[in-house]
């Protein structure tokens, strides 16, 4: 029986193949695939924000991650005429090296190059871009806040791990811990894109109280709003709520989400930096966080 032939285009995946293209890796790169294989896509803007300095630098790197097979990406349509950027994804080559690092099999590792390509598709992917747009945000003060200010992302956790986490109790679109200048916060994030009810909004909330009753561990919830009004009649419904809450609008001017841009619900102002509201709350002055939690 004679052998089938490989599509010229289709590499082949053994050992030798992911030896050559390892090499050529840098731990960045490592980094951005983890990225993608834990957030499901990142454009090159966000990629840029997190990793590099310089779109240049950015488009060139990402554009040889291709060529290894170690990413692949898409352009969402539009409806206005005019091209998206290019959202990358996790490539095949790019699990295995990643499954590799962690002594696991690709499937044991969670990968399938269907399942990750789904996001092209999917009607939640401007969703999940403005969620990994906020952390996107926060990683570039981080990296450009200048020498008087010291801030780092500390966690950064996906929507599929807090679901894997506490989705019984609650689903967030992500778990964050930020630090800036000796403070440090960890948090809920609810991004909200304007297409479901404020009823429905508010409705999600009792289920945090009912996860900090749960796990005897307070952590606020951050309502990232796409404008001034929806905020205003947001707030009005969350003035008998049992958990901590701030709100804020879609912003990257200035400081970004990481600036003061929060408002504690119950409180008047003036608007706080993230890392302030550990002060606005008593409660969070030494919080217990979700690694506790994980590592208890």
């Amino acid at each position: 029986m004679p052998i089938a032939r490989i599509p010229r285009g289709l590499p082949r995946f053994d050992a030798a193949a992911m030896a050559e293209i390892a090499a050529r890796l840098t731990p960045r790169d490592y980094d951005i695939l983890a990225h993608l294989h834990e957030h499901r896509v990142l454009t090159t803007h966000q990629i840029q924000r997190i990793f590099f300095g310089i779109p240049q630098s950015t488009r060139r790197r990402m554009g040889i991650l291709h060529k290894l097979h170690t990413v692949t990406r898409f352009r969402p349509w539009t409806p206005y005429g005019g091209s998206a950027p290019n959202h990358w994804i996790l490539g095949r080559a790019g699990a295995e090296l990643l499954a590799i690092r962690e002594g696991v099999t690709v499937k044991e590792f969670g990968y399938h190059p269907d399942l990750a390509m789904s996001i092209s598709v999917s009607t939640k992917t401007g969703h999940q871009v403005g969620v990994n747009d906020f952390f996107a945000d926060l990683h570039y003060h981080a990296r450009h806040a200048g020498a008087e200010t010291s801030a780092e992302v500390l966690a950064w956790w996906s929507e599929k791990r807090c679901a894997k986490l506490w989705g019984d109790l609650a689903r967030p679109d992500a778990y964050g811990r930020w630090a800036e200048n000796g403070r440090v916060i960890d948090f809920f994030l609810e991004h909200d894109t304007g297409t479901e009810s404020l009823n429905k909004v508010a409705a999600k909330l009792p289920d945090y109280a009912e996860l900090a009753d749960a796990t005897q561990i307070t952590t606020p919830v951050l309502l990232w709003l796409p404008s001034r009004a929806r905020e205003t009649n947001l707030r009005r419904l969350l003035a008998n709520v049992e958990v901590l809450v701030a709100t804020a609008i879609h912003t990257s001017l200035g400081d970004g989400p990481a600036g003061p841009v929060w408002l504690p619900v119950n409180h008047d102002g003036p608007r706080l930096r993230l890392a302030e509201l550990a002060d606005a709350w008593p409660d969070l002055a030494h919080p217990a966080t979700r690694q506790d939690e994980i590592d208890a």
